[in-house]
């Protein structure tokens, strides 16, 4: 795994953005999308979700798409798993990481995974558990995410206490990562300041990672607010895609061309060539039907006499 660079960013375009539009990749177009993406830098893709095909067909492909995409010798790979069965999967793929999600909502959970918070809390147990006892298995990190942190559209308001009540039971599973996301797009800056200090303060020396949409224009300011808390890697997608099927309105994604041209130009480096991206963005779109995408840094460039933390070229290096 990386890890000269100042900020690690994980594309999650294609999970969390093909899970959310009609549009089906081939295998082969998701391959080549992941290479463009890995020949720009970038350390890590979260590379599908272990669900049953009749739930999300756009992932039905994801252990063929692991067992390829491990050939790219600098991409560290990760896939998503919602319960213990998706796990046993996804421990036999190959993959590196996986990102196991629970709602800190009970309503949302029910509408997810139709399991409450407890249980789902249970399983993400038993799949470190089922780690242990499979000795074959103790290389593949487990991240735990805690969804709906900022707020959920069935539920309105969370409270933090109950995001640390959540978070100090995954805890005692020792989790090798840990996600706070902001799964439909209801958080603000001062909000984020005071999670991820909160949430800083209790993991020691596991990861945090932020998962933001920009569901209301703020994504990229939350980075700024949890970058102000000490947080250094971050979830986004290329051309925005992305977003939460059970969560009605909570389209969106942060644009991974927009958040690394921010770190760039902030100092901080992501080891990511914007022009790479750009290249990954041209191959992504051509098989879209009718999808948008979004993003400004497409459209404005790098600023005249802008110094940028990382070559703006990494192609080939």
């Amino acid at each position: 795994m990386r890890t000269n660079d100042d900020i690690w960013v994980r594309e999650v375009g294609l999970r969390d953005g093909l899970q959310s539009i009609d549009t089906i990749f081939s295998t082969e177009a998701k391959l080549e999308w992941i290479r463009l993406e890995a020949d720009a830098g970038v350390p890590e893709i979260e590379l599908g979700s272990f669900v049953p095909p009749k739930l999300l067909p756009q992932l039905a492909d994801t252990k063929s798409v692991i067992a390829a995409a491990r050939a790219e010798p600098t991409l560290y790979t990760s896939a998503l798993v919602p319960n213990f069965r998706g796990a046993i999967d996804g421990f036999t793929s190959g993959v590196h990481q996986l990102n196991y999600v629970l709602s800190v909502s009970e309503a949302h959970s029910q509408a997810n995974v139709r399991k409450s918070v407890t249980d789902a809390v249970a399983d993400f147990g038993r799949i470190c558990d089922y780690r242990k006892e499979n000795k074959e298995y103790a290389n593949v990190r487990l991240a735990a995410g805690l969804a709906t942190v900022f707020g959920c559209t069935i539920s309105g308001d969370i409270k933090v206490n109950r995001v640390m009540k959540v978070l100090e039971e995954l805890l005692v599973f020792e989790p090798d990562e840990i996600v706070i996301a902001d799964t439909v797009g209801f958080a603000n800056p001062t909000q984020c300041r005071e999670v991820f200090e909160q949430v800083l303060s209790v993991v020691e020396d596991i990861p945090v990672s932020a998962h933001f949409h920009d569901t209301r224009g703020l994504g990229l300011a939350n980075v700024g607010a949890a970058l102000e808390a000490g947080v250094s890697r971050f979830d986004s997608s290329l051309g925005g895609l992305g977003g939460c099927p059970y969560a009605p309105g909570a389209s969106g994604n942060i644009v991974t061309e927009d958040l690394v041209f921010m770190l760039e130009s902030m100092g901080l480096k992501t080891g990511i060539s914007l022009d790479g991206l750009l290249a990954a963005r041209t191959c992504m779109t051509k098989y879209l039907h009718d999808e948008p995408t979004r993003g400004a840094f497409v459209n404005s460039g790098v600023p005249k006499g802008a110094v940028l933390a990382s070559p703006i070229n990494r192609l080939g290096t």
